[in-house]
């Protein structure tokens, strides 16, 4: 259906009538949409949705188990049905919603599945071998999945690239130091460098042939491939190695793994995680239990019960896991799309949450610190627990939600916003941009390694987290700031010739270009500037005919995307917003999006969305961010209202709009 059937045609045409036919159905969605978030909140004051990823976790999370030995029938059935349901008619499994197939996700569900019970022969199962045999087969998979395959002796360490725990000894600034890599990346590498050092087989509850392209055939990707340049170098490198593996004099291999069972055993959080981050804790388990910690050890027995809290249980019996947990993300966003909606400062909902975010400041330095030492802590994270990787995303939007709530205590807000808005200015990189976790963590080697081919590994500034920073520089009055001012020129730089901005954290360019035009505009721009009438006239040309706004993964990898998709609620909100603050609210565009956002809005408040919006790493790995599709619509409603306001008051008890007059 078209969004147009909503209207009489000759009203919609209509400029003004268009416009109170916007407002009303935009004040009814936003009533609707507000009741519906404050009662999701939990009890202590914070939001999360569920955080959704490929079957990979599922299937790793299994594979873990097999390795250490703690299976259980309940969890092996709930995570069988889970991967199950998400195969496709092809016999694939995918890493986002309606994307194609993909090799190495395929090859470990498949493996799950396995593990779980169903045959190699089954229909699904016979389907889902025959296409990774035509894809290339488990040679042409990733290294970390041939790392969980070498597990059990379906592929051989000796065709694996070697990493060396000898890393940890490496200093700053060495092109291989760990600090070369991105948080995520580091968490993963150091245990995975003892588990590679030690490379252990399991006995194999069943042989892979089928997953060969010749079947009994096993052989290492790229044999016989010409390489050139760098990646001879490297390829050479791994090389040598694999020969130092051979003769590394034991006390010093025995030394380095000891530092590093020191380094992840340092960074285990107080719920016994690792990061945040399930793989992480996956990897850092499996190489403490090598290392000769017993599952009874406190660390691990903490670790293993870290990731139960991963597991989202669904109605059906199911269990798919999280890859991580976004609360102090999801609670900034909900404050600041209440408070975009007109729910009073001083509701008891937002000061809750804000009494939640102060608890969450971080007081202590990470990792971040080791380039930027003698900085004063302040940051926020994105977890519930992740004391050492604190984020610029998180604590941007964490002080602009702050900044919404009437707390009866403004001495400790204020103080906590000036130790995240220092916090925030030290960790400016030297490009004038902000990474989400480090500063200049911009290697151009690290991620030329042959074991790195599993996404980003390094954390360079991205348009969309400057923004976020930019914005809140602005809004704490730091808009003369030169550190502020270098942030508006690296974004104006980074601008494409279409117009639009690269999303890093979400899908893509629609939400880099909805990041980064308000931010400009709080920072100074005038509408009229170049850059943003470029960014009104790239997102009015990538609008749906349905009045929406969507953007498939691949405009990661291919151009023709860009912009491009099925309309979604949280880019159509990401496309209003940008459009909103450069004064487009009156325009055609701006009232069809709130029409489409109105339209599809279901009678409890929610939106719907399949797609995944959210970045991991682009294209490698993208997110579900299941809240939001409810906050960023409800953004996208309130400023759209606040330029239209309400004729009446939020209702004080409940916070939702009361209904209009007659």
């Amino acid at each position: 259906m078209s969004h147009r059937t909503l209207y009489e045609a000759d009203t919609w045409n209509d400029g003004p009538a268009r416009g109170r036919t916007a407002s009303r159905l935009a004040e009814r969605a936003t009533a609707l949409a507000v009741r519906h978030l404050l009662s999701r909140q939990n009890a202590e004051g914070w939001w999360k949705g569920d955080l959704e990823c490929s079957v990979t976790s599922d299937a790793e999370d299994l594979l873990l188990r097999q390795f250490l030995g703690i299976q259980d029938e309940k969890t092996t059935r709930a995570a069988r049905l889970f991967i199950r349901g998400e195969q496709r008619e092809d016999g694939t499994w995918f890493t986002f919603h309606e994307g194609p197939g993909d090799l190495s996700t395929t090859i470990e569900a498949y493996v799950a599945l396995r593990l779980a019970g169903d045959a190699a022969d089954e229909p699904h199962m016979v389907k889902a071998a025959a296409w990774i045999r035509v894809h290339g087969g488990i040679a042409a998979s990733r290294v970390f999945t041939r790392i969980w395959l070498a597990l059990f002796g379906w592929w051989k360490w000796e065709d694996l690239p070697a990493l060396p725990p000898e890393l940890i000894f490496m200093p700053r600034w060495f092109p291989f130091s760990i600090y070369r890599f991105a948080c995520w990346a580091r968490q993963a590498i150091v245990p995975l460098a003892v588990v590679s050092a030690m490379r252990p087989v399991r006995p194999a509850p069943f042989r892979l042939d089928e997953l060969h392209t010749e079947v009994g055939v096993r052989g290492p990707a790229g044999a016989g491939a010409v390489v050139r340049g760098w990646d001879r170098f490297f390829l050479r490198l791994d090389r040598v190695l694999h020969a130092y593996h051979k003769v590394a004099p034991r006390r010093v291999r025995q030394a380095a793994m000891n530092r590093a069972a020191l380094w992840i055993i340092e960074r285990q959080e107080i719920d016994g995680c690792w990061g945040g981050i399930q793989v992480d804790a996956t990897y850092s388990l499996m190489a403490l239990h090598l290392l000769g910690y017993k599952l009874e050890h406190p660390v691990m027995r903490a670790g293993l019960a870290s990731l139960d809290a991963f597991a989202v249980w669904r109605e059906d019996g199911s269990r798919m896991i999280e890859v991580s947990q976004s609360p102090v993300w999801d609670t900034s966003l909900a404050v600041s799309a209440l408070a975009d909606a007109g729910v009073r400062p001083d509701h008891p909902a937002l000061v809750k949450a804000a009494d939640w975010m102060l608890e969450k400041q971080h007081r202590q330095p990470g990792d971040w610190a080791v380039r930027r030492p003698g900085l004063e802590p302040g940051g926020w994270a994105f977890q519930f627990h992740n004391d050492n990787n604190p984020d610029l995303d998180d604590t941007a939007e964490v002080i602009l939600a702050l900044r919404r709530v009437q707390h009866p205590d403004p001495v400790q807000v204020d103080a906590a916003i000036g130790r995240g808005v220092r916090w925030s200015l030290g960790m400016q990189s030297k490009n004038g941009g902000w990474g989400a976790f480090d500063a200049d963590n911009t290697s151009a080697v690290v991620g030329r390694l042959p074991f790195c081919d599993f996404g980003e590994v390094t954390d360079p500034p991205s348009a969309d987290v400057t923004a976020h920073i930019v914005e809140m520089l602005a809004l704490e009055g730091k808009c003369a700031d030169p550190r502020t001012r270098r942030g508006v020129e690296w974004l104006l730089a980074e601008q494409e010739a279409s117009g639009a901005w690269f999303g890093r954290w979400g899908v893509n360019y629609i939400y880099g270009t909805g990041s980064v035009v308000p931010a400009l505009m709080d920072a100074g721009l005038p509408s009229e500037h170049p850059a943003i009438r470029r960014a009104v006239t790239w997102l009015s040309s990538v609008q749906n005919d349905d009045g929406g706004w969507g953007e498939d993964p691949r405009s990661y990898r291919d151009q023709r995307w860009a912009g491009r998709g099925a309309s979604t609620p949280s880019q159509t909100a990401w496309a209003l917003l940008a459009l909103l603050a450069a004064g487009e609210w009156q325009s055609e565009s701006v009232e069809q999006g709130i029409g489409w956002l109105a339209q599809t809005q279901r009678e409890d408040g929610t939106w719907e969305e399949p797609y995944f919006t959210g970045t991991g790493f682009p294209w490698d790995c993208s997110m579900k961010y299941h809240l939001y599709r409810q906050v960023f619509p409800l953004m996208a409603l309130g400023r759209y209202l606040h330029k239209q306001p309400l004729e009446r008051p939020f209702d004080e008890t409940t916070g939702v709009p009361s209904s209009r007059r007659p």
